[in-house]
């Protein structure tokens, strides 16, 4: 049985990585309409269409730019004129950047925060707007184990998560008349995605003076079930959240960090 049936969503930051594979997944779940909203609206045309091709949901790709308040408002009215309805949120849309604190631009620092913060409030904010009418919703951010202990050399992203929790927990009371549950994830180290892969590995191995190799061990070894977090462990636990299963969840940061974070 697919336990989402009928249901619609949209995925920030879906154009590529995590946010594709959610979107795959909501799909695959039996999402009947899934946005794909994206700064980069022509990967996200084609993550749409691809999804299109492998499930029987409907797509819609849509540009957004999580830090602009009418950008956002905008990715939630088209998707609510297109089916009707919004039921679920991810707020996926995130950026990284590393420096020791004696050496981060702030210029940087603030974009952080703009994105991963700012991009989650005003999604939330739109978000409500359409589920109130409603009374019902699932809001899910994407938050990091980051949120739960400061990491080294990465103050402006454990910045940003430690007040995604803040604002999950806050927001999660604002709309619990409405029956609008909010929850965050905590995914641990997704060694294998594209942030990594095509960031992360690079920032540490200058941050910390170490090889990709020897980041890769150093963070595998940080973790009681002696492997990285993978797309399908966060994208398993989106789909709970999304589901009428958790409908006594509201305010949680959950982890999934194979043991890594335990708070």
């Amino acid at each position: 049985m697919r336990r989402l049936e009928g249901k619609v969503a949209l995925v920030t930051g879906a154009a590529q990585g995590l946010g594709q594979a959610i979107a795959l997944r909501l799909a695959q779940e039996g999402c009947k309409g899934v946005t794909i909203a994206d700064i980069r609206v022509e990967q996200a045309q084609k993550v749409a269409e691809e999804i299109t091709a492998q499930t029987d949901a409907e797509t819609l790709a849509v540009a957004a730019n999580v830090t602009d308040e009418e950008s956002v408002h905008a990715m939630v009215r088209s998707t609510v004129e297109r089916w009707g309805r919004l039921d679920i949120l991810v707020a996926n849309a995130g950026i990284l950047k590393a420096h020791d604190i004696t050496e981060f631009p702030v210029n940087e620092w603030r974009a952080v925060m703009e994105v991963n913060l700012v991009g989650y409030f005003l999604s939330a904010k739109a978000a409500s707007e359409a589920m109130i009418p409603q009374k019902s919703g699932s809001i899910i951010q994407i938050n990091s184990k980051s949120g739960k202990k400061g990491s080294f050399r990465n103050s402006a992203y454990a910045a940003s998560k430690f007040g995604g929790i803040g604002l999950t927990q806050s927001i999660a009371l604002d709309l619990a008349p409405h029956n609008i549950r909010v929850n965050s994830i905590c995914p641990g180290n997704l060694l294998d995605g594209t942030l990594w892969q095509e960031s992360l590995f690079e920032q540490y191995a200058k941050t910390q003076n170490l090889t990709r190799e020897e980041v890769r061990r150093k963070y595998e070894s940080q973790v009681p079930l002696g492997r990285a977090c993978t797309y399908e462990d966060v994208c398993n636990t989106v789909v709970f959240l999304a589901s009428d299963e958790s409908n006594y969840y509201t305010g949680q940061a959950l982890n999934v960090a194979g043991g890594q974070e335990m708070n």
